[in-house]
């Protein structure tokens, strides 16, 4: 069973965090410079909440709000559901899909160590599902001679 330790390795190591003072600019220019969708909101090394573009395009662009003026402690969603790295893929896709989330934080001992996208799950689900064909068809192949 694969797990988000096993995310994690096959990861760029770095997480691209923000403090709750950023504004939703310099995060969105952020995310965009990393290709990333979302963004861990730390404050001396604590998780306080995550934004997204979702949280932007809800919170920012539907209210009439300046990006260059508004923090991103104003935006972030603060119910934010967390991993630790022995936490199994299909498990990650469960909390994913039951809490209609796209990026869970990884957390060891308390302090962020990683994040694991819905693209990550998918993507490990994926190989898992054609090494098992793989090895069907091998068994089939083998059985059949």
């Amino acid at each position: 069973m694969a797990t988000v330790t096993q995310i994690l390795n096959n990861k760029d190591s770095e997480v691209f965090t923000v403090g709750p003072d950023a504004t939703a600019y310099e995060a969105l220019q952020l995310m965009a410079d990393e290709n990333i969708g979302a963004t861990p909101v730390l404050d001396s090394g604590r998780l306080l909440g995550i934004f997204s573009e979702r949280d932007y395009a809800r919170k920012v662009i539907l209210k009439g709000k300046s990006s260059r003026d508004t923090a991103v402690s104003e935006l972030m969603t603060t119910t934010v559901y967390t991993v630790d790295p022995g936490t199994s893929v299909e498990d990650c896709m469960a909390l994913m899909t039951d809490r209609r989330v796209r990026h869970l934080p990884v957390l060891e001992d308390g302090r962020l160590i990683g994040i694991v996208s819905i693209g990550d799950v998918v993507k490990t689900i994926i190989a898992k599902q054609r090494g098992q064909i793989r090895e069907l068809r091998d068994y089939v192949a083998g059985n059949m001679y």
